[in-house]
């Protein structure tokens, strides 16, 4: 079996169900595990945005969509050598990956028509299932089926610890300039780990808003994890809302509950690392509820980062 996956959390499900000697060929945004950088990287950014900032960034982004252009190159003659017998990707999101378009295109031109698999999820269930798609079409079922059973049970040990508490109302932001907020699994992380996701709407597309909506919602907690970004990105980025009208009242700045997370580890990417995002979001919620793995990947304001290991 000979596998290119041409998305973060696809390579992540693949090293997690034992197929890392089977990839073939990855992402040049596949981080993790280390292992996933001694892979054959397929794909490249095409825009040049090195050093720009989140509203260059959406700026450029939204004019390419706009245009047609696409935003990544895929490297046909490697992922010819490649040979591959399965293609992970997706079309969920036109600015995460390689065009499904564009795959499909590639696949067609390789020797022995490779299985192309889509991995859609829009909710934490839908992710959950993506990861028994991938075992199905890898030889792995049985692999997938533990996996999963294992994440199953450790939602469940979440849910367990926050039932009957207090839920309080939560914000995500995914982008912070222009501001947008988190949709499809991450209001159901929310969810699971104890708390009202009251700007996102759970399987829905991530959407922008205004200053003036997130100060209407009121939120007890705030959450910056702007895609793509690590955590100390994250933490950076954060001093922008500052100067919003009325942030200084919100209850979760006069509480200190603001937060940065790193997104791109465990709320971006629909891979295993959700779940780890899932006991993150318990401890901050319910800290004294909450007994479970120490919580990696996040910084209160004015504290130290807990880095991930």
């Amino acid at each position: 079996m000979r596998i290119v996956s041409l998305l973060p959390s696809s390579t992540e499900i693949c090293f997690a169900l034992g197929l890392g000697q089977s990839l073939v060929g990855v992402t040049h945004e596949c981080d993790f595990p280390p292992q996933a950088a001694y892979k054959t990287v397929m794909t490249r950014n095409l825009l040049e945005l090195e050093g720009a900032s989140p509203s260059e960034i959406d700026r450029h982004v939204r004019e390419a969509l706009h245009e047609g252009s696409s935003l990544y190159a895929l490297d046909q003659e490697a992922l010819r050598r490649a040979r591959p017998d399965v293609i992970l990707t997706q079309e969920l999101c036109e600015v995460c990956a390689v065009a499904y378009n564009q795959v499909l295109e590639a696949a067609r031109l390789l020797p022995g028509r490779p299985t192309v698999l889509s991995l859609e999820p829009h909710s934490l269930p839908d992710v959950l299932r993506s990861f028994s798609d991938v075992g199905q079409v890898t030889g792995s079922k049985e692999r997938a089926a533990e996996l999963v059973r294992g994440l199953w049970a450790r939602l469940d040990a979440v849910r367990g610890a926050v039932a009957g508490k207090d839920r309080p109302r939560v914000v995500c932001l995914e982008w912070l300039d222009p501001l947008m907020v988190a949709g499809h699994w991450v209001p159901d992380q929310v969810d699971a780990a104890g708390g009202i996701d009251v700007m996102g709407e759970p399987g829905a597309r991530s959407r922008t808003v205004s200053p003036e909506e997130v100060v209407a919602a009121q939120p007890e907690v705030i959450l910056s994890m702007p895609c793509g970004y690590r955590l100390e990105e994250s933490a950076g980025q954060v001093e922008g809302l500052t100067g919003i009208a009325g942030w200084q009242d919100l209850p979760a700045v006069k509480s200190g509950q603001v937060y940065a997370v790193d997104g791109s580890w465990y709320f971006n990417r629909p891979g295993p690392r959700v779940v780890d995002g899932i006991e993150m979001l318990a401890h901050i919620l319910h800290p004294e509820a909450w007994r479970g793995p120490a919580p990696q990947g996040f910084r209160k304001l004015g504290e130290a980062a807990a880095e991930p290991a």
